[in-house]
């Protein structure tokens, strides 16, 4: 019987984190920020959580492999999710962005750039095709 060892180089872990898909949910409210990660991990993603914007962008800080945010609206703390993602589009503009609200009817024009906005109650299929949609 033989046995195939494959060994894998610093080129080929670069590669592999290139293509792996890493999702940032940011929600402050503990039961929907576990559903948003629930929903994500089950449609393939590595999923990082943060319950709000000043968490979030620490972990933006030390990680590079983080392709989306998932984000809502209104948290509390020193920024909500619209200015959340300004944020992130200026400092790390290859991230794509999705934000949700149960509460705020978001116009395109306060979005920024490659920015999707998804109203609460979502369909979980929808959040799923969106960031498949992203990350590909």
């Amino acid at each position: 019987m033989k046995i195939a060892i494959q060994t894998f180089s610093f080129e080929m872990v670069g590669e592999l984190e290139a293509r792996r898909k890493v999702v940032l949910v940011v929600e402050d409210e503990a039961l929907l920020r576990a559903n948003a990660v629930e929903l994500a991990e089950a449609a393939g993603f590595e999923v990082v959580e943060a319950g709000g914007a000043d968490e979030a962008i620490a972990i933006l800080e030390r990680r590079t492999d983080i392709r989306i945010v998932f984000t809502d609206i209104q948290m509390p703390g020193s920024m909500d999710g619209l200015k959340l993602a300004r944020f992130i589009r200026t400092r790390w503009p290859p991230i794509e962005l999705i934000v949700t609200s149960g509460r705020i009817d978001v116009a395109s024009d306060d979005l920024p750039d490659r920015c999707v906005f998804v109203p609460k109650p979502y369909q979980h299929d929808d959040v799923v095709r969106t960031m498949q949609r992203l990350a590909a």
